[in-house]
């Protein structure tokens, strides 16, 4: 079995006296789509912010390609924590559910912004790049145009060749296509499936049943902080084994 590209485990977190996350653990081939479901406020998207270190675990570890960071019960947070943490991110890119561009830049530069100040890339190198994801993304034409002239799944494209401009080894998803209409959300996901068909490895918080259905290759459900199941897609949703999750999907199918 190839080693796989993302493999937390045992990942903790409290917020105060309240446990958010208990013990979770999830590993991740190359290429792999993968969708966590459940209700909300059940800790999908802490757990998601902690893969990257957004959110800071009490415990576990995490690794992404060649770095690892552990985190001990009980041990802070330093500089050198900070530093690897730091190395980790640039193998992870994140999409929000709020677009998060710079609205005083252009969308061209947006895509830029990452690769120029953070690996401090050429701008003539970088430019071409950022102009083909654009494309990739169904952008072409749109690159200097700024984020409040366009539609919110314009938006969420272009949040995602930015993320996409870092090359990232994993690209993670909050609640993509929640604050788009049906038509929006749409463009979003099929983005999404053509990065899937090129082999791009993502993880997916959402509430689209018929995406997770339909585009991954596992789909978690989590439920007050717990991975309840795990499972390939048509089979969770097909013939779930816990019946916390059969309660889920009765609700929402």
């Amino acid at each position: 079995m190839a080693e796989p590209v993302l493999d937390a485990k045992n990942i903790t977190k409290s917020f105060g006296r309240h446990v958010v996350l208990h013990d979770m653990s999830l590993c991740v081939e190359r290429g792999e789509l993968i969708s966590i479901i459940g209700p909300s406020g059940c800790g999908k998207s802490t757990f998601l912010r902690c893969l990257n270190f957004l959110e800071i675990p009490d415990s576990g570890s995490i690794r992404v390609e060649d770095v690892e960071i552990q985190k001990a019960s009980g041990q802070g947070w330093n500089r050198a924590q900070e530093h690897r943490a730091h190395a980790l991110r640039a193998h992870v890119g994140m999409v929000f559910q709020s677009f998060n561009l710079f609205a005083h830049r252009t969308v061209l530069d947006n895509v830029m912004l990452a690769p120029r100040s953070v690996k401090g890339q050429a701008h003539k190198e970088i430019e071409p790049q950022a102009r083909a994801l654009l494309a990739k993304v169904g952008l072409d034409g749109m690159a200097e145009r700024y984020p409040a002239t366009l539609s919110g799944g314009q938006q969420q494209r272009a949040a995602i060749a930015r993320a996409l401009a870092m090359k990232p080894a994993v690209m993670l998803y909050d609640e993509p296509t929640s604050a788009l209409d049906p038509e929006l959300a749409e463009e979003v996901l099929q983005v999404m499936r053509t990065l899937d068909d090129e082999g791009m490895t993502q993880i997916v918080v959402t509430h689209d049943m018929r995406f997770a259905r339909a585009a991954s290759d596992r789909v978690l459900y989590v439920e007050k902080g717990q991975i309840v199941e795990s499972g390939e897609s048509e089979t969770l949703f097909s013939a779930p084994e816990d019946p916390r999750t059969r309660r889920f999907l009765r609700t929402l199918l």
